[in-house]
């Protein structure tokens, strides 16, 4: 299956990152840090260019502490970036980001150059949270689904200092399909873009290998060998009471529990990728992309070669 969702906002969004970026000295990505590689926008970084950002890992709490450790080390590497681990809902940690912001870019401050700030990162990622919680007050709408923000908005958190918040926005082609999965596991796509029994199934396939002790606990297995990713959501299903007629498991039920309860943190703090994980699954997407290419490029050549005039 492939998932994918760029719905028409989306464009009117990318349209005003580029309008905004013009004026903009510091970028601020919030990442989900259950999925820091899969949820940065690879569009929005052709965008930035060399522009300085902080990568915000979001949703610290619920991510594994020592993949945390690893995703900080791989981003704070790359040129010209910071990364720091939020809880977007806690204050004093939030008001760290604007000192991360005139240490990005210290020549900015005071009346005649204020810090501009623009904010972004996929849906559901938690911008409107951390926004309220910059200001100490409601002021973004926020919601557990993707899509809440659908316009620009601007936020005075100090004489000098102006954030920028743009709607969620992923792009146009998911090219890595173990993002694609991960990313709907998330909550950053729209329910109508993907099958949640597969993607149950696949964050349940990925949760066994590596954090086998939460789907024991939380769901009360006396084992996770039941056979394949399926039976896994049946027994699941089981457990809890989703029944049909004749005894048969309602496995759609059972999916909306596990990813109702993955996104709540209820299966223990679990990260779905390694920075090595997603490097790898990029490099196959980019050569399996190269090949495609190749080969419409090779059938293009034998076409014009058929009608060529002798």
């Amino acid at each position: 299956m492939t998932i994918q969702w760029f719905p028409g906002h989306m464009h009117l969004t990318r349209k005003a990152i580029t309008e905004r970026l013009d004026d903009t000295d510091v970028v601020i990505e919030l990442l989900d840090a259950r999925l820091p590689g899969s949820s940065a926008n690879p569009l929005l970084a052709s965008l930035i260019g060399a522009k300085p950002t902080l990568k915000v890992l979001n949703k610290q709490d619920l991510a594994d502490p020592e993949r945390n450790a690893l995703w900080l080390a791989h981003y704070n590497a790359q040129p010209r970036t910071r990364a720091v681990l939020l809880d977007a809902s806690e204050i004093a940690p939030a008001q760290k980001l604007i000192q991360a912001c005139f240490e990005l870019d210290p020549g900015r401050g005071g009346m005649v150059k204020p810090m501009r700030v623009l904010i972004c990162g996929i849906p559901n990622v938690g911008k409107s949270t951390l926004i309220n919680s910059l200001v100490k007050k409601r002021a973004a709408h926020t919601g557990d689904e993707a899509g809440i923000t659908r316009r620009e908005q601007r936020v005075v958190l100090a004489d000098d200092f102006y954030l920028y918040d743009t709607p969620g926005m992923l792009w146009p082609r998911i090219g890595v399909p173990e993002s694609g999965y991960r990313l709907a596991a998330s909550g950053a796509v729209g329910r109508n873009a993907y099958d949640e029994q597969d993607v149950a199934m696949a964050l349940l396939g990925y949760l066994r290998g590596h954090y086998a002790a939460g789907l024991l606990a939380r769901y009360k297995l006396p084992s996770l060998d039941v056979g394949n990713d399926e039976a896994l959501l049946s027994a699941i299903g089981s457990r809890r009471g989703c029944l049909q007629g004749k005894g048969r498991v309602d496995l759609q039920k059972a999916a909306e529990i596990v990813l109702t309860e993955y996104r709540g943190g209820l299966l223990g703090r679990a990260t779905l990728e390694t920075p090595d994980e997603f490097l790898g699954w990029v490099a196959v997407a980019q050569a399996a992309e190269a090949q495609r290419a190749a080969e419409k490029a090779a059938k293009e050549a034998a076409r014009k070669g058929r009608f060529k005039a002798p």
